[in-house]
């Protein structure tokens, strides 16, 4: 104690600071650099936490939540372009995927009904993966085709994930729906019904696909997309509220006749991607449904780039 007294008063006299240690640091310091900030220690574990909770992490969630800052617009997901939005995994359907049905099985009843079968009416039911997909647009195509050659014997159903004003354009493009009532399904509940839900990355992007993709030329997803920009329903990463419910007559039953647009979701929630034009991950796949309403032909899509053989599901009705 006088030792460290006598220290002191010796520097005194000598005209040195009692503290030589810090007043050297400070003196390599830049005045300008700030000063480090002090370390708060850390919370004490309470033994008596809530149920369910984690003592401590609890409080510096909580503290991180308060000085946490939003992203930036341009980095949200719907400000990625409208070719990148079908390539993100979609918002899950409403309710839980079901097995496919299999032949003999009853057609599956959809949460709205957009679906009816029986009454002695034969129908074909397309499943499509998505709009300027060149495979369902083969598949399509092939559906047409028979509804034109059968319009009083066959009832031809393609139910598309996309927009009505997606839809619309895509028919457009493809040579217009002619004898195929079209169902729109934007949060694939009548997918989820069927158990179509999405494919795994071998389902769609496995070399057999993409090999298939390269010889396809019906890719009509960027003049879709270009199409819904110009006409102001996407805008600015959001789309715009009304538009995109723009299509053909609404129908709300496909068991009616003629061609339209089913009633579609009645909003879109704004967190994660728009569904605007669907998605590449969706399932596809056809079935067969006789007067009875049982299911005599179809399945799944085992891969992306298959499409099936609706004149198979056409002979197993009767009428070929």
């Amino acid at each position: 104690m006088f030792s460290n007294l006598a220290t002191k008063l010796a520097l005194k006299k000598m005209g040195l600071p009692s503290d030589p240690l810090n007043t050297i640091s400070s003196a390599f310091t830049s005045p300008s650099e700030p000063e480090a900030p002090k370390s708060t220690p850390p919370k004490k574990l309470t033994k008596n936490a809530p149920p369910g909770t984690v003592p401590g992490l609890d409080e510096l969630e909580s503290e991180n939540e308060k000085t946490k800052t939003a992203w930036p617009a341009w980095m949200s997901v719907k400000s990625l372009p409208l070719t990148v939005q079908p390539w993100l995994t979609p918002t899950p359907p409403p309710i839980p995927i079901a097995d496919p049905p299999r032949v003999g099985d009853l057609a599956p009843l959809d949460r709205d009904r957009l679906l009816t079968f029986g009454g002695g009416r034969l129908v074909l039911v397309v499943f499509l993966r998505c709009v300027g997909c060149a495979f369902a647009q083969k598949q399509f195509l092939q559906l047409r085709t028979l509804a034109t050659k059968y319009p009083r014997e066959l009832t031809c159903i393609a139910v598309s994930h996309s927009s009505p004003a997606a839809t619309r354009k895509w028919l457009d493009l493809v040579g217009g729906a002619w004898n195929v009532q079209i169902v729109i399904d934007e949060d694939r509940a009548v997918y989820a019904a069927w158990g179509l839900g999405l494919g795994s990355v071998w389902y769609v992007l496995n070399p057999v696909v993409q090999v298939a993709g390269f010889k396809e030329k019906g890719w009509l997803g960027s003049s879709v997309a270009g199409s819904l920009t110009r006409t102001g329903v996407w805008k600015d990463g959001k789309v715009v509220e009304g538009k995109d419910r723009e299509g053909p007559r609404q129908q709300a039953n496909v068991a009616r006749t003629g061609t339209g647009i089913g009633m579609g979701t009645e909003g879109e929630k704004d967190e994660g991607p728009t569904t605007l034009m669907g998605n590449k991950w969706q399932q596809s796949g056809a079935w067969a449904v006789d007067g009875r309403g049982k299911i005599v032909w179809g399945g799944r899509a085992s891969r992306a780039d298959e499409v099936m053989d609706l004149e198979a599901g056409v002979k197993a009705l009767g009428l070929s």
